[in-house]
């Protein structure tokens, strides 16, 4: 039987550091969607895949951000047993996110993920 905290999604998990941010950006490939944009690049020796997530102005009100936030953060949380290791990961929010559903939101991660190669 697991543990309880091996489904926790800890801050050591995430990305959180700018230049983080801007090594998956520059060494990443991405893959778009209309809801979420998925940048995903390898590094070495990294262990577990590590993931962030952006959410811009654009999506609405700070309420609107933090779902969307705590909604994409759920999704990776369920998932994040069957990625693959070596990878950071980048979400982008793209304006439709706000309105969107949680499913719509788990159907397109998915999509883009197995499109990025970072789910089997």
């Amino acid at each position: 039987m697991k543990r309880a905290s091996s489904f926790s999604f800890p801050k050591q998990r995430r990305l959180t550091r700018p230049s983080e941010y801007e090594r998956v950006k520059r060494d990443g490939l991405v893959r778009r969607g209309k809801l979420l944009m998925l940048s995903a690049a390898t590094v070495e020796n990294s262990g577990r895949s590590r993931v962030g997530f952006i959410t811009s102005r654009r999506l609405g009100s700070a309420v609107a951000r933090n779902r969307v936030r705590r909604r994409l953060r759920e999704i990776v949380r369920r998932h994040q047993h069957d990625l693959r290791q070596d990878f950071w990961i980048v979400i982008v929010a793209r304006r439709d996110a706000a309105t969107a559903s949680y499913r719509a939101l788990e159907d397109e991660w998915l999509r883009l993920a197995k499109r990025a190669s970072i789910l089997p």
